[in-house]
Formats: structure tokens, C-alpha cells, sequence
């Protein structure tokens, strides 16, 4: 007998520069969705962890490709239920230390490593065995789900961003996390366009708004797309 087909997950694709919210507003739209949540930048934040871990420099490409061949990832799509591990080691925590966070974009940057990790996501997203999954990251909505039925960039202005992930990160002074989130955006830059968005990608602009207008914007731009594709 033949088994039944899985339906493939809907996927709602955020994407955004640091400090736009697209974390914590993505978590809170798959609350409300009832859909998974993947923070891809976790994977290269873990895998940032797991070279450092290794004694290697994340500046050094080739070490970084080295590093993938024994990179033993697995994250939670639980929106209420976050978690992110290595090994046996849950780095949830750790992955989000500044020293951690000022490696990301030297792995982030290596096509070998992009091209393995978008592939880990897609996969994620197709055996999460959810109604959907918000996709969140750098290059999301135009490299890893580019056809996705919901593509969204959500962002802030530069002072805006800064100004909110300094609220986050506590143990640095503002100006400390301001031009380290400047130094982040200049370096990624270089690899992905994160503050123009693609033909097809609805731009949700949250400076003037907080973080419950920010939920609802998004959540308006979901149904309005759903609405679309159902002729409604």
C-alpha cells in the first residue's frame, strides 16, 4: 500500500540586518502561526563556536571547511522551546557571546560552508513535521527559500537596531555593541545584499514601530499573501 504523502510545511521567509528584530519577532509569528521556527544564523554562530572551540581562526577558510566534517549540529523548531547543540554540548547560550559573535561573518563568508549549511536548513524545514516554519536570516528569502510563499525583509534604521541590541547584550556599553553591530553589518555586506530587498520580498519597516506593531505588520503581510494565493 501506498503511504501518504507528507504535505511540504508552508514557510514564511524573514530576512533583515542584525538588530532588526528578526529573532524575536519571528519567534513570536510562529507562536501565532502554530508554524516551527529556524534561526539560521545559529548555525553559523555554532559552527563559528565549534571552529573557535577547535583552536582554528575563522579568518582561515580552509580550516573553516575542515571544521563542517565533524560539525555535529542540531537545533529546536519549537518557538517555546529554543535550543541549540553541538555535540553533546548545548551552546545556546554560548553561541551568543560577543567573542563568538565577532567570528560569525568569517565563516558566514566561505561559499563552501553556505552552500553545506543552506542545504542543512532546507532539510530542517522539509522533516520538521509542522504546518510551517518561519525561516529566519541573512539571505533567506533570495538564496535559501527564494520561492517561498511568504518572503519578507524586516528592518529598522542603523541608530534604531543599534539602540535595541544594546538592550539585549548587557554585559558591553552601547557604543561598544553599536560599532560592533556596524562592523557586522559592513562585513556581511560583502556577502549578502541584507537592506535591499528582492523583486517579490515585502519590506516591513519597524523603526517607527514596537514590538507588538512589528508581530502584527508581519502577521498582516502573511495573510495578505495567504489571501492572495487563495483568491481571496
Amino acid at each position: 500500500m501506498t503511504e501518504p504523502r507528507t504535505a511540504t510545511p508552508t514557510v514564511v521567509a524573514i530576512d533583515g540586518p542584525a538588530g532588526s528584530g528578526k529573532s524575536s519577532v519571528s519567534k513570536a509569528v510562529a507562536r501565532r502561526l502554530g508554524f516551527g521556527y529556524l534561526d539560521t544564523g545559529a548555525a553559523y554562530r555554532a559552527l563559528a563556536w565549534h571552529v573557535l572551540g577547535r583552536g582554528a581562526d575563522t579568518a582561515d577558510a580552509a580550516a573553516v571547511v575542515a571544521s563542517v566534517a565533524d560539525f555535529d549540529y542540531a537545533i529546536s523548531l519549537d518557538p517555546d522551546d529554543h535550543w541549540v547543540r553541538v555535540g553533546a554540548h548545548d551552546v545556546t547560550d554560548a553561541i551568543r557571546e560577543p567573542r563568538v559573535s565577532a567570528a560569525v561573518s568569517g565563516v558566514a563568508r566561505v561559499p563552501e560552508v553556505r552552500a553545506s549549511v543552506n542545504e542543512l536548513f532546507r532539510a530542517l524545514v522539509a522533516q520538521s513535521g509542522r504546518p510551517g516554519v518561519v525561516v529566519e536570516g541573512r539571505d533567506i528569502t533570495t538564496v535559501v527559500v527564494p520561492d517561498a510563499p511568504v518572503r519578507i525583509l524586516l528592518t529598522a534604521a542603523p541608530e534604531v537596531r543599534a539602540a535595541r541590541r544594546s538592550a539585549e547584550v548587557t554585559t558591553q556599553d552601547a557604543a561598544t555593541v553599536a560599532a560592533a553591530l556596524h562592523r557586522r553589518d559592513a562585513s556581511d555586506a560583502q556577502v549578502v545584499d541584507f537592506l535591499t530587498a528582492a523583486p517579490g520580498v515585502t519590506v516591513v519597516d519597524s523603526t517607527e514601530l514596537d514590538f507588538a506593531q512589528t508581530v502584527a505588520a508581519v502577521l498582516d503581510v502573511v495573510r495578505a499573501e495567504e489571501g492572495a494565493r487563495h483568491g481571496s
